[in-house]
Order: C-alpha cells, then sequence, then structure tokens
C-alpha cells in the first residue's frame, strides 16, 4: 500500500480504515500460523490459552468477555481444546448453572513452548517494540471507542 492520499475521493479504497485494519489483521493472524501449528493450536485457540494462562480457571462467561467472543463462538474453541487436552470443562462447584474452565497439565506445560510466540512475531513483523507499542496503544482505543458504553443504545434504531 502507498503513502499517497486522494483527499478529493472519501471512498477510496487505500483511505478506509476498515480496509487497513483488516488487511493487517489477516497478514498478522498468518504470521501466527506457522508458530501454532506445533502446538495443535489455531490463532482463536491461542487466544483461549492466553487467558486461561493468565487468569484460569475462569467461567465460560467472563473468557467470553474477556475474548470479546459470543459464548456460541467460544464454545467450539473450548471443545477442540478440551479434546486435545489442554484444558477442562466442569460445573462451577459454587454455581452449578455456570461452566469452569480450567487447564490440564498439558496445557498448562504448553505455555513454555508458546513463550516463544511473541519475539518471533516482533521478529516476524520488522518493527521497532516502540512502534508496535504505539500500534497497540491506537487499536485498544479504537476498541474502547467502538465498544458499548453502558446504559447506551446499541444500535442507531434504539437511539431518539
Amino acid at each position: 500500500m502507498s503513502d499517497v492520499r486522494d483527499t478529493s475521493n472519501p471512498l477510496a479504497l487505500e483511505q478506509q480504515v476498515c480496509f487497513a485494519l483488516s488487511v493487517a489483521a489477516r497478514s498478522v493472524v498468518a504470521i501466527y500460523r506457522p508458530l501454532l501449528e506445533p502446538m495443535g493450536l489455531t490463532h482463536p485457540q491461542y487466544l483461549v490459552m492466553l487467558a486461561l494462562w493468565q487468569y484460569a480457571p475462569l467461567s465460560v462467561r467472563r473468557l467470553s468477555e474477556l475474548l470479546q467472543l459470543d459464548p456460541g463462538t467460544l464454545s467450539p474453541l473450548l471443545k477442540r481444546l478440551e479434546a486435545i487436552g489442554y484444558l477442562r470443562r466442569e460445573r462451577d462447584p459454587g454455581d452449578e448453572r455456570s461452566l469452569a474452565i480450567t487447564l490440564t497439565p498439558s496445557g498448562q506445560t504448553l505455555r513454555q513452548q508458546a513463550e516463544a510466540i511473541p519475539p518471533a512475531v516482533i521478529d516476524r513483523l520488522g518493527l521497532p517494540v516502540d512502534e508496535l507499542l504505539d500500534i497497540h496503544s491506537a487499536l485498544t482505543r479504537v476498541i474502547d471507542a467502538t465498544r458499548p458504553r453502558q446504559g447506551s443504545p446499541t444500535s442507531d434504531t434504539d437511539r431518539p
């Protein structure tokens, strides 16, 4: 993509934030793919494991909130991770309606292998760490700006 900006055309593809984010997301996920393959993980499964390595045990509801994924999307990821032996889904003894997600010893051990992924991604991106931190900060602001606010309407049709 070039740095030439066509300010006379508000619909120029190269000017669209959605286009840049979409291509960047696909490109970055492609960098992760060969790193995750030996671990038997897809990128969405890796995100689940990251959350569990940091916060386990977690309820499905809390994991869904952390990953900003619908529980219906999360459920097949959890089933697959359970089938390969990285986690267990069990009824929460404190709330029988809730599923608690815990790591198995195999899932805990996998963390050591995963520690090599962030530096490998940084190396493959070829960008200075300071620049990556700035990108992360900007993307976090985009996420925060687009997140529905408490007590706010969730769509334009709900607004007065």
